[in-house]
Parts: C-alpha cells; structure tokens; sequence
C-alpha cells in the first residue's frame, strides 16, 4: 500500500527594498523576519541538511547542489514553519501538512505572514522606505525564484518509476497549475502571453540542481525523516499560487499520482520524446493545442494526457481508496476539482476566470489589451502581471479580485489566520509548534526532524522526530497538558 503522502511547501518570495539609496535584498529578507519574530528566535538546526545527496548514486559531473548559508536569518514559527532568509529571498517553508487542502491552508498562512511581516518592518526601517514582497517565479530580468514541493515517498519505490510516470506529468500539470506571465525569459523563443512563471528556466531532465540548469525532475535525496523507509520527493517545477484551485490541484493531483506509481497501477507509459521543450511549448499556447509526441510513436496533447491521468486517478481511487491521499472527503474534492477544470479547460477556458491563476491573469491583461488597443510588450502590461502578485493586501490586484468576490475560495479565512500561529494537529509540526508556544526559550534550535532542548542541565537534549505521523495532537496533546517543564517532558518521552 502506498504511504500517506506527507506534502510541505516552500516559496521564495520576490522581494524589493523600496526608498533605499542601497536596495539589499539580503538585508531586507533579514529585516521581514526580524519584524515578524518580535520574541526570541529560534534557529535551524543545520546538522542534517545534507543539499548534495543524490537520489541515484552519484552526480553528474560538475553538478552543483545548493549552498547551505547557516549565517543568515533563520526562525521557526509557533504553526510549524520555517521562516528564513534563503540567499537573496524571504522564503515561507510550511509545515508538514497530511492533505492537499491543509497544504493550501499553511501555504495561504504564508502569504498572510509576509503581509504582516511588511507591515511591522516599518517600524525598522527609515522613513521613506519600504519592504515589498511578491508571491511570483520571475523578476522579468532573467531571475527565476522557486515554489517548491516535497512529498513523503516509499524507500522501496524506484527512482526510475518516479522518472518515468511523473516527468511527463510534471511537464503537463502546468495547465492547471501555472500562475501565467507575459513575454519569454531565459532566452525562450518570444511568446506574447504564457501558462507558467517557471517553464521558461528548465533545461535538464534529470538532476540536482536548483538554481542552474534546472531539472524537471530533482535529485536531491534528504528525506528529514527515516532515511532506510521514506525518501522526499523535492518538486521544483511548480509556480507559486494565488488561487487556491490552483494550488490545491497543484499538491493534490501529484499526490494521487505518487500514490498509483508507489502501488505499481499504471497500466501505461506516456515517455515524452521531448521533455524539456515541450515543458516551454505547453506553457507558451494558452489555447492548449500544442501537441506533443510520444516515444511510442503516438501524440497528445498535455490536456490529453492530463485527462488520461485523471482516469487511472479515479480507477485507481475506486478500488483501493484515498487513505494515502488524506481521507476520503480531500481526495474525492482532488479528484472533482480535476475533472471539473479539466472540463472547463477543454470547452472554454474563461470558465476558469477566478478560479486557476493563468486564466485569471490572461482574462484581465487581455481585457486591457483589447480596451485600450495595448501590444503585449507593453509595459503597463508587465507592470499590472507583477502588481497581480503584491503581498500587500492594499495593492494586489489578486486580493482585489477576491475583495469583490471574484475569486473562488476553498478555505475559510479565520481558519488561515489560525494557521498563522497554530500548527498542523495531524503531523509532528504539531509537537515542534507546541514546544515552541509552551517553551520558546527552552527550545534551542529545530529542524524537520528534531528539536534541541535546554531542560536546565548539561547536555542540551535532542528529540528525535523521524516519523513525520508521529508528535501529533493525538499523541502529545496530553503530554503538553500533563508537563510543567521542558525536563518533565524529556522524562515522560524516555520513560
């Protein structure tokens, strides 16, 4: 049976010190943290980030895994996350959620912290400047900045298999999860309007890399957890959402997918005879005809083989159920939410105008074009794309849209400002932000998987968290009751 799929996300943000006679990125990612952290942070335990292990064996050669910059601003939040400067970026890490639709609500809290972050931040900075953050993939200057997945994944499981089903999937995804962009980058053949902010930035089929040559499929084996039993799928194609449609599809389907590849239930292979380019192809036609071909000699297109995947989904959810995809309720929304936009998608697009990101962007920039006679390399055309992914609620364009109901939502926002400071009940990010809430200056530094504690006496105290179902609220909620100190609780764990 294949494994609960465990899903985190974790998104760089874009972000510009505006006012500043020297816009530092570095310096105003630091400042968003400190501003948001006002109590004592607690650091991240580096001692199990191991960036350069390759899933196959080996690396290729001259192969260039990420740096670990362990001096740069780091802090763990109350809801599980991670909160930190990654190189020139604030990044939002969620926590470890059990279903795609926790998933999107962590990752929702995301965008609300950031806003809050931006509006403390003043209060650090000189007059006249600010801190503005974009929940976007592309700077427009040739930059490309991530959104990137994990997935709990069987040891036992091949990695071939996962190449073989998932690159395929991950090429054609994108038209349900693609947060559109206008024009080319990376020197991409010019288009005037496209499906993903990432396409454009992939160059590899395979590899480590996550910064140069970019693959679709990344190797980067450092599971956070039992290394012998689980390996951690690191997804690096995926844009970063607004809609929560999209990234709900976005975690939701992959999951279902990983899922039939761990119980070996595809019945067929779709090796596409060009990965890379057909990644760019697929995101450059939003009218979804481009046509791929097949090694077998056949051709589809990516709504094609979407649909084909959504079909062995729902087989596969009729006979052996959704207990690896969250329960039941979230893996049936998965898969009537994929069917219904796959529909939509294939009839008419605009259906879908307030519900996935691309055809929301596209309906309103082509709205402008059309009303106000614009080509597409205008740049009021560029400027209003990036305005659509402001943080601030103020001045998005996506938060507009929502403000007059225009935007359909999955989540209720009470329940995504909880998420800002109660962490997930149903993963071990519930013991890790409990501990942090109950005892944040006992609590030395964390990581994914484990917690250094201060019980008052030498030595510091590591707690081991290498199953991501276990330190639940249903197996420490009592225990967090019961113990008035950081060493009773030590003692209980032992005993």
């Amino acid at each position: 049976m294949a494994l609960p799929k465990i899903i985190g996300v974790e998104t760089e943000y874009g972000v510009v010190l505006r006012g500043a006679p020297d816009p530092n990125p570095v310096l105003a990612s630091s400042v968003l943290i400190n501003a948001f952290v006002d109590r004592r942070k607690v650091g991240w335990d580096f001692d199990d980030e191991h960036p350069g292990h390759d899933a196959r064996g080996f690396a290729r050669e001259g192969a260039q895994p990420p740096d670990i910059e362990t001096h740069l601003v780091n802090a763990v939040l109350t809801n599980g996350a991670r909160y930190y400067v990654d190189h020139a970026h604030p990044e939002y890490s969620a926590p470890e959620c059990s279903d795609a639709l926790q998933c999107t609500m962590y990752d929702k809290a995301g965008e609300r912290i950031l806003a809050r972050s931006m509006a403390a931040a003043r209060n650090l900075i000189p007059q006249g400047q600010e801190v503005v953050t974009y929940k976007n993939n592309s700077d427009g200057k040739g930059n490309s900045y991530g959104c990137h997945e994990n997935y709990l994944v069987d040891r036992a499981t091949p990695f071939g298999s996962l190449v073989r089903h998932m690159t395929p999937f991950f090429v054609t995804r994108q038209i349900f999860c693609g947060a559109g962009k206008v024009g080319s980058e990376n020197g991409a053949q010019r288009c005037d309007f496209q499906i993903s902010q990432r396409a454009d930035f992939f160059e590899e089929e395979v590899g480590l890399e996550t910064t140069l040559k970019r693959p679709i499929i990344n190797t980067r084996d450092e599971p956070h957890a039992d290394p012998q039993k689980y390996r951690r799928l690191h997804v690096i194609v995926g844009d970063a959402n607004l809609c929560e449609v999209s990234t709900f599809l976005k975690v939701g389907t992959t999951a279902i997918v990983l899922n039939m590849i761990e119980d070996d239930f595809f019945d067929r292979e779709f090796v596409l005879t060009g990965p890379v380019p057909a990644m760019r192809s697929v995101s450059h036609d939003p009218t979804l005809r481009t046509v791929l071909g097949l090694a077998d000699g056949t051709s589809a297109t990516a709504l094609e083989l979407q649909w084909e995947y959504f079909r062995l989904a729902r087989k596969y959810a009729d006979e052996r159920g959704h207990d690896a995809s969250g329960g039941e309720a979230v893996g049936e929304l998965v898969l009537t939410q994929w069917e219904r936009v796959l529909t939509a998608l294939e009839s008419d697009p605009r259906q879908l105008d307030g519900v996935l990101d691309w055809v929301t962007k596209y309906q309103l920039l082509r709205n402008y074009v059309e009303r106000d006679g614009l080509e597409w390399s205008d740049a009021k055309l560029a400027l209003l794309d990036i305005q659509y992914h402001d943080v601030r609620p103020d001045k998005s364009i996506y938060e507009k849209l929502v403000r007059a109901g225009k935007i359909e939502r999955l989540l209720d926002e009470d329940e995504v400002v909880v998420a800002m400071v109660e962490p997930p009940p149903t993963t071990r990010a519930y013991f890790r932000g409990k501990l942090l809430e109950k005892w944040p200056d006992s609590v030395v530094a964390a990581n994914w998987d484990s917690v250094i504690l201060d019980t008052g006496s030498d030595p510091l105290r590591r707690i081991p968290m290498m199953e991501p179902l276990r330190g639940t609220k249903i197996h420490t909620e009592a225990l967090f009751r019961d113990c008035s100190t950081p060493r009773q609780l030590v003692e209980q764990l032992s005993s």
